[in-house]
């Protein structure tokens, strides 16, 4: 009867999630190998230290694991849900001595500017001859990419004008072979009318000749 009711202690003793406590502000406590305080100590914890929480017991003591893995008891009532004070008080204090440190070296370099004006007064000299030699040249480019444009949308259009010129001349070319061609035809009528003209003629003529001999040899007859 007592190994079934401590069975069932020990189920609802179980955390579902385990979760990081912290030890109390005392100088050290024991970690145990069992749930007593007469039970083999396994390690001796310091104030402040992590733990893992694996199972919060209803004997007092809970089950943790520290960061390098060693697990046993320790006493529920020892463990915090955050730093303690005294840990959170030493961060603090280093927080703030990181912080003076910082405050220090930034108050060292500002009394070193302080006492170089002259170059403060150098650069920043330079820093408007740069300002005003970087606004000349964005000038420049700006008219240089204006007058890229312009020149870009000359010589387009002069290269409609080719183009147009090129298309002007090829139609002229066109039309007068068109006329040479016509005037080729017409000579070739021409020449042929002339010829068979001078083919009818040739044919006419001796006739015409031998009539008018005929003719004139009835007369004399």
């Amino acid at each position: 009867m007592k190994k079934i009711l401590g069975f069932l202690i020990f189920l609802t003793s179980i955390t579902v999630e385990a979760k990081t406590v912290y030890v109390t502000d005392d100088l050290e406590l024991t970690l145990r190998k069992a749930e007593n305080d007469r039970s083999k100590i396994v390690k001796m914890i310091k104030s402040g230290t992590p733990l893992t929480l694996i199972e919060e017991r209803s004997t007092g003591y809970s089950l943790v694991r520290t960061l390098n893995g060693v697990e046993g008891y320790f006493l529920t009532r020892h463990l915090l849900q955050t730093p303690p004070s005294a840990v959170l008080l030493q961060d603090a204090n280093k927080k703030i001595e990181a912080f003076q440190k910082e405050n220090d070296s930034i108050k060292a370099e500002l009394a070193a500017l302080k006492g170089d004006t002259s170059k403060i007064d150098s650069l920043g000299h330079s820093i408007v001859l740069e300002r005003d030699s970087l606004n000349r040249e964005l000038a420049e480019l700006k008219m240089t990419a204006a007058n890229a444009i312009e020149i870009k949308t000359e010589r387009d259009r002069l290269q409609e004008r080719v183009v147009g010129a090129e298309r002007e001349l090829q139609k002229l070319k066109r039309e007068n072979q068109a006329l040479i061609d016509n005037s080729n035809q017409d000579w070739f009528i021409y020449g042929g009318a002339l010829s068979l003209a001078g083919v009818l003629l040739g044919f006419i003529l001796p006739k015409l000749g031998w009539r008018r001999r005929s003719s004139g040899g009835w007369d004399t007859f």
